[in-house]
């Protein structure tokens, strides 16, 4: 197995007040193709910012983060978000879905950067949502479902570009119970089946269980 995602020395300070803050301090972490790795730790410890840093969502101040073989630190703004298009899939605690959109059409959403065809936009969007479970739903508004399918819906629109990476924050923080097991029961799906490289962050150590590999963050280093 190939190392899929590779943080190396990775140091993210933020200014506040006058003062700098140092979220991250020379951070190395490594996670091999096909793995399903959780990241946890207490609040402020750094979670969500180093998850940015690997979606390419942000940049460390120092340090190289490297995901499928990309340097994402020598990148542009413009070559960075092509490379999220073909590369990443990211899923949050919040769905983030637009409500006057159907289901289908929010999983569409990433295809409009491609060079698709309609009708071949429809067609992955439809896959995907098969995918979660959700061919029953994909004409119904987000408020016509429920918490735990709308993030289902999150995750057909994080694998529509079939992905080789999922970033997720958080992904069962706003659900009950059994919609929780659900959706990690979906991830695990996604690793084990289709072989995507999952990094998870959260705060629920039953659903850090269900990842191979469990990493502790804490103030701005790993435990």
């Amino acid at each position: 197995m190939s190392t899929q995602i590779e943080v190396r020395k990775v140091v993210k300070s933020f200014e506040r007040g006058g003062q700098t803050l140092r979220v991250l301090d020379a951070l190395d972490l490594q996670i091999e193709e096909g793995s399903f790795d959780a990241l946890m730790g207490p609040s402020g410890s750094g979670k969500s910012t180093l998850l940015n840093l690997i979606a390419g969502l942000d940049r460390p101040t120092s340090g190289e983060v490297i995901v499928a073989g990309a340097s994402l630190g020598q990148m542009s703004e413009a070559a960075q978000a092509t490379w999220r298009s073909r590369t990443l899939g990211f899923i949050f605690q919040s769905y983030n879905l637009i409500p006057v959109l159907t289901a289908q059409e929010n999983v569409e959403l990433p295809l409009l950067l491609t060079n698709l065809s309609s009708a071949e936009r429809k067609r992955r969007s439809e896959t995907a949502l098969r995918v979660v479970g959700l061919e029953q739903r994909m004409g119904h508004l987000p408020r016509m479902l429920s918490g735990g399918q709308e993030q289902r819906v999150a995750i057909a629109r994080a694998i529509v570009n079939d992905p080789a990476v999922i970033v997720a924050d958080e992904p069962t923080g706003d659900l009950d119970r059994q919609s929780a097991d659900d959706i990690l029961t979906l991830l695990q799906k996604l690793n084990t089946e289709l072989g995507k490289t999952i990094l998870m962050v959260t705060h629920d150590p039953m659903a850090a269980e269900r990842a191979k590999t469990v990493h502790r963050l804490d103030k701005g280093r790993l435990a």
